[in-house]
């Protein structure tokens, strides 16, 4: 408590205050704030006392004897390795996939990433985006985030990667309940939707939940 009216006695000699005055500013009696720093009376300021006085002068509570506030404790958990796949999505008419080979990681912070994938880590890789049959939703060069544990599973109108009489594609799925079909579509009105589809010969590779891009 010395220490807090050291501090306290400070702050009145740099800003220039004096003892009345804030005892006033307190709603004491005018030697309170005197008899606080010279006499030791009272022991510790009372803890609305140290608020607005800590608040006057712009100060930590602290410094004038509140407690310490710990800091919360951050979360420590390691980051997400996730792969990026040497491979690329075709948004155009359609492309083999390539070698399935990470040619890089993209450390990702595990929390975030229970807000976009339904899986855990193991079920996730990141593929290129090529070509412009998406657009405007996804372009050309794209890294898309694909859950594959996110399927057949759980069907629902979405983007997902598909491969289509062994061609790899992104696109746009809308699912009929009626008939139980499937449509293919392209969000650039430019290429060519397939409606009424039969999901049986759809394979589904996973759900596109999260793109990345360069800015140009």
């Amino acid at each position: 408590m010395e220490n807090a009216r050291a501090v306290l006695q400070r702050l009145i000699e740099e800003r220039g205050e004096d003892y009345s005055g804030l005892s006033r500013l307190l709603g004491r009696n005018s030697a309170y704030v005197q008899q606080f720093i010279k006499r030791g009376t009272p022991k510790r300021l009372a803890e609305q006392d140290r608020k607005r006085l800590a608040k006057y002068f712009e100060v930590d509570e602290e410094l004038l004897g509140g407690e310490k506030v710990e800091a919360p404790a951050m979360d420590r958990a390691a980051p997400v390795a996730v792969p990026l796949l040497d491979i690329g999505a075709s948004a155009g008419p359609g492309a083999m996939a390539g070698d399935e080979r990470a040619r890089a990681h993209v450390a990702f912070d595990p929390a975030w990433l229970r807000t976009v994938a339904s899986g855990g880590p193991d079920g996730l890789s990141i593929i290129r985006v090529d070509g412009d049959s998406m657009l405007p939703s996804l372009a050309h060069g794209d890294e898309i985030l694909v859950d594959r544990c996110d399927g057949r599973q759980r069907l629902r109108d979405g983007i997902y990667v598909i491969r289509l009489d062994g061609a790899l594609m992104v696109k746009r799925l809308a699912f009929n309940p009626v008939n139980k079909s499937v449509m293919i579509r392209s969000d650039n009105d430019a290429y060519p939707s397939w409606p009424d589809c039969d999901p049986a010969k759809v394979e589904l590779v996973g759900r596109a939940v999260w793109v990345g891009r360069r800015l140009t």
